[in-house]
């Protein structure tokens, strides 16, 4: 019975132990997946800043072409006004009685409040143009800064997913391995573990007489359970599995 025991206890242990490594190596590809997290996040903030930039410049663009228009077809307005004006003129010239007379002042006194109002029209046409040049102008600078910020990211995360890649690969291969020294039950419990907790931490060492992964007190008998490796153990605030305080 004594033998039976002892091969349990190092059962135990070593399904521990196998734990406590798989958990350093999943703990490892969280760093590097973090690590590269961040950059993608950052590089899709940076396109799709510019991607409204675009959309923002071809806006303004629209709306400087308008301007444009407008002020050209005022400027054509005004010489057709001018024209009809010297026309009305002309004929004045001509009339038979007061009542043309004063009918042709009219369409004069007409086509010269058309030119004031054109005129009017033009400046704030060519004030607003003014603007939006101005804010044109802005608008690609701060598109081709923001590029080159995307350009640069672009090539961090380049560098540090072709740094880092083989490196994964290799620990997922390890962490494949370490999972197969586990019975099907234990490892089902750990992934499940891993998945809830922020961290990705399913067995954490007990740290000052606490909980490694939620730092609540663990009592002294039930440390010196954990101590033993006889059985599993976990946490019982947070759930998860226990192991002893690694040596240095």
């Amino acid at each position: 019975m004594a033998g039976t025991a002892t091969k349990k206890e190092v059962s135990v242990a070593e399904k521990l132990d196998a734990l406590f490594e798989l958990q350093k190596i999943d703990s490892e590809i969280d760093r590097i997946r973090t690590i590269r997290g961040e950059l993608p996040l950052e590089v899709q903030d940076l396109e799709d800043e510019l991607e409204g930039l675009e959309t923002r410049i071809a806006k303004i663009q629209e709306e400087i072409k308008d301007l444009d228009t407008e002020i050209l077809d005022r400027k054509n307005a005004t010489k057709d006004s001018e024209t009809a004006i010297a026309k009305y003129k002309e004929q004045q010239n001509n009339v038979r009685n007061n009542r043309e007379f004063e009918s042709l002042a009219k369409e004069i006194e007409f086509q010269e409040l058309e030119i004031k109002l054109h005129e009017k029209k033009s400046k704030e046409a060519k004030f607003k143009l003014t603007s939006k040049k101005e804010t044109l102008d802005e608008a690609k600078e701060r598109f081709e800064f923001r590029k080159e910020d995307l350009k640069t990211k672009k090539a961090e995360l380049d560098e540090i997913v072709s740094e880092t890649q083989k490196e994964e690969d290799d620990l997922i291969k390890k962490s494949a391995t370490a999972l197969g020294k586990i019975d099907a039950r234990l490892a089902f419990a750990y992934n499940r573990l891993r998945v809830n907790a922020k961290n990705g931490l399913a067995l954490v060492p007990v740290d000052r007489d606490s909980c490694g992964g939620c730092f609540n007190k663990i009592p002294p008998q039930r440390q010196l359970d954990i101590q033993s490796k006889k059985k599993v153990l976990v946490c019982e605030h947070c759930g998860r599995i226990l192991v002893p305080t690694e040596e240095a």
